[in-house]
């Protein structure tokens, strides 16, 4: 407890552009290794750079997004360093004068609300892939990624756990999304973060030598990579060790940490103006003209679930947390009318989401789409229909099976309302249990849910739950 944790978080977003930022070559995931690098993205004699003004748009709109400031005049710079998958011996990127400078998001954590600095989004291009497995001794490079779109988005030093972290990315995983500057998978790459660890003894204002883990992919992973960290920091200096300023990466089998290189400062890559590419300017029409392209951005959405449909703070949450399950969302109470829009969201949340997860679905490959889980709504809220047995209805549904009145019509599955109907079977049940009807009217109240569930047994489910009640308590009483 006398210790307190210091977390910066560096996050790589590849943008979803058509082409690449420098060059006209392919960005899609998963062709042949080599077969979409071109000699601008490996930098062979002669070749120049031609920026891809769309990347240029997607980060002005983020940084519209986060509250920051656009520069109107932002510079790329080479950055030196030797990796045998960057074919260049440099990265072209963005230093002293970057695109996108300042901003804020606001992440929740155990019911707190939290604000995290953003220090800057800079664009940049990516490096190629090493691969180590398959090649015996030696190792194989994949160019395909080189000069592949990215911005780089550098957090303040404000997170102070690793839940705090996992929060502020899951965060702006939805954001990127919402905007559809990227498409967020991070199984490919194409949103991954560096995590910057250190620790200070608490009342300290200076901070301690920080360690930065490269590359997590997975906001599970970022979570055991800060963790472990964490306890190892401070076990070195509880044993009288010093950190040191290194970059580590973090191995998922071990959920372990280890040393790769001393960390670079500035100073070591040299940085210096890229003398091929001039200086971009943004317009104050630029910016007008990207502004009016922003969607409905999550904290706007989640509010207006608030006020429109009457739902709890956690079920906006939940339904805004992408773009795409709130949109489905939406849809369904475009059919169900907003007098359902609480009993919609719970069947969104609750059956549907539970099959998504289940088959490892995205909510775009549901295979019941919004209108059928809506006519599955309106025949529970006009009670053709009892909450269990919907529930049947929705696997049949989610089966292929036919949309709900259908499904209703072919299994005989209508609710039974009519109160002479029902009385007829509430005195065959209670007939049929005099020792429990004595009991009951002895004082035993507990028996009535005894009789509630002959009565729903004796009709197979279908009887409406509310009329069983009222009848029943009519019938017992004598």
């Amino acid at each position: 407890m006398e210790w307190e944790v210091v977390i910066g978080l560096e996050v790589h977003v590849q943008l979803q552009t058509q082409s690449k930022i420098f060059s006209g070559a392919a960005t899609a995931y998963g062709a042949d290794p080599n077969t979409q690098a071109c000699a601008v993205d490996l930098g062979l004699p002669g070749v120049l750079p031609v920026l891809n003004e769309e990347a240029v748009r997607m980060a002005v709109k983020f940084g519209l997004a986060v509250g920051a400031e656009i520069a109107p005049r932002c510079v790329f710079a080479r950055k030196h360093y030797f990796y045998p998958d960057l074919p260049k011996g440099y990265q072209i990127s963005q230093y002293e004068l970057p695109i996108v400078a300042g901003g804020t998001m606001d992440i929740e954590v155990d019911g707190q609300t939290k604000t995290i600095g953003i220090t800057r989004a800079h664009l940049e291009e990516d490096a190629g892939k090493s691969m180590h497995e398959g090649f015996g001794t030696g190792s194989g490079i994949d160019l395909n990624r080189a000069g592949t779109p990215l911005i780089e988005i550098v957090s303040e030093p404000d997170i102070r756990s690793a839940a705090e972290a996992v929060a502020y990315l899951k965060k702006l995983h939805s954001l990127v999304r919402y905007l559809e500057i990227c498409d967020g998978n991070m199984q490919e790459g194409s949103f991954r973060c560096d995590a910057n660890v250190s620790i200070r003894r608490k009342g300290t204002e200076k901070f301690g030598t920080r360690t930065e883990t490269k590359n997590l992919n997975s906001f599970r992973f970022v979570e055991k990579a800060i963790n472990y960290e964490i306890e190892r920091q401070i076990d070195v200096i509880e044993s009288g060790g010093e950190i040191v300023q290194e970059t580590r990466l973090f191995n998922t089998q071990s959920g372990e940490t280890r040393a790769m290189r001393s960390k670079e400062e500035a100073n070591d890559y040299r940085y210096f103006p890229d003398p091929d590419l001039l200086p971009v300017v943004t317009t104050e029409s630029d910016i007008l003209g990207i502004r009016t392209t922003m969607p409905e951005l999550p904290d706007a959405k989640r509010a207006r679930f608030v006020e429109q449909y009457d739902l709890s703070d956690y079920d906006a949450g939940v339904l805004t947390s992408s773009r795409e399950l709130a949109d489905y969302y939406e849809k369904v109470v475009e059919y169900t009318g907003t007098t359902s829009a609480k009993l919609s969201a719970n069947w969104v949340m609750g059956d549907l989401a539970a099959s998504l997860n289940a088959e490892n679905l995205d909510i775009a490959d549901s295979r019941v789409d919004a209108k059928t889980l809506a006519g599955l709504v309106n025949r529970i809220a006009d009670d053709t229909i009892s909450g269990k047995i919907a529930k049947d209805v929705f696997i049949a549904m989610w089966n292929g099976e036919g949309d709900a009145d259908a499904i209703i019509d072919a299994k005989g599955l209508k609710q039974i309302t009519d109160p002479d109907a029902l009385g007829k079977i509430l005195d065959e049940v209670i007939a049929g249990n005099p020792t429990q009807l004595e009991q009951y009217r002895s004082g035993k109240d507990k028996l009535f849910g005894y009789f509630v569930g002959q009565a729903m047994k004796a009709t197979k489910g279908k009887a409406n739950p509310a009329e069983v009640n009222r009848l029943l308590k009519e019938k017992l009483q004598g």
